[in-house]
């Protein structure tokens, strides 16, 4: 713990040049007598620090007593600053560890880019959740991703429509997806996706995995991803929409391929420019509320019983706004 300290205390001055005992403790949270203590060791292990006296004294290094990071150009170090998810990595559990890790960064880097962070910081924010939710980290996350880097085996409580079951997982990793973790793990044979949020239980033994080094994660999770929405896609309606209608339809569907397969399907356009498509859709009620977005710019062919809900949805407009 104090050897952590007092690297951390040399990276402070390496990085700010001169700080006070009171600066220093703030940043460390520690006591201004300890940070006496740590001045001290440190100039017994040899370290060239020194105090200045004064009202604005401080303490600070000999100069040129640093190490660089060499060869690295302004674009680079910048990149460096963006690399990391100071969110996600908290939820995680991975707070102290960024904060340090950029710390030493900084203090590595020579002066003339020691302004890395704060351009990065200014110019570029990653906000991950999606729009209208604000749901704390799921409580399972950090025990997972502690696994996830230990490559130790878990067992997991998870929540099913049908009940909860206990699982014996091999985490291989974690994503994170408009805001919603998901853990990707083999069980057995099989790769599975848990959503991390339904997970009731974690147990992280000593038993380590063999991981699969030809495995991607973000190979994998495409592929999934894309083989998951068009499961959901289990039914077609035949729509005729007009050239509006037709625009606005990449807004409704859930995936983005879908408005590119329409587009693609679509037969020619009419003396009014309407078009005759068929759209996969999960189910009838999923599709009258997503064309029922684009009110008189659809025209529903088929099936009947989709049709017939907007014979209805359109008598009850009329008779609203008689």
């Amino acid at each position: 713990m104090r050897a952590s300290r007092l690297i951390s205390l040399l990276l402070l001055l390496q990085s700010r040049g001169s700080m006070t005992a009171t600066e220093l403790a703030r940043e460390l949270e520690v006591s201004e007598r300890t940070v006496y203590r740590d001045v001290l060791a440190l100039s017994a292990a040899g370290v060239p620090v020194y105090a200045d006296r004064g009202r604005a004294g401080g303490y600070r290094l000999l100069g040129g007593y640093r190490t660089r990071l060499t060869g690295l150009s302004r674009d680079e170090a910048e990149a460096l600053f963006l690399a990391g998810l100071p969110g996600p990595a908290g939820e995680m559990g991975l707070a102290d560890a960024v904060a340090s890790a950029e710390l030493k960064v900084l203090a590595a880097l020579p002066p003339a880019l020691r302004d890395a962070p704060a351009r990065a910081g200014q110019r570029f924010h990653l906000d991950v959740p999606g729009w209208f939710r604000e749901t704390p980290p799921p409580v399972a996350l950090p025990e997972l991703a502690r696994a996830v880097w230990g490559d130790r085996v878990v067992r997991v409580g998870y929540r099913r429509g049908d009940g909860e079951v206990t699982r014996r997982v091999e985490p291989y990793g974690l994503v994170l997806k408009s805001g919603i973790w998901y853990l990707v793990g083999r069980v057995g044979d099989d790769t599975r996706t848990y959503r991390v949020d339904r997970v009731t239980a974690v147990e992280v033994g000593d038993e380590r995995f063999d991981r699969d080094e030809s495995f991607d994660l973000a190979g994998h999770w495409r592929e999934q991803a894309g083989s998951f929405l068009r499961s959901m896609l289990r039914a077609a309606v035949t729509v005729r929409l007009s050239p509006a209608g037709l625009r606005r339809l990449r807004h409704l569907v859930d995936a983005p391929f879908v408005y590119d397969e329409v587009v693609a399907a679509a037969g020619k356009p009419d003396g009014q420019g309407w078009v005759v498509a068929s759209l996969p859709v999960e189910s009838v009620p999923v599709a009258y509320h997503q064309l029922l977005g684009l009110g008189p710019e659809v025209e529903v062919l088929d099936p009947p019983e989709l049709r017939q809900l907007f014979v209805e949805a359109a008598g009850r407009f009329a008779a609203l706004y008689r």
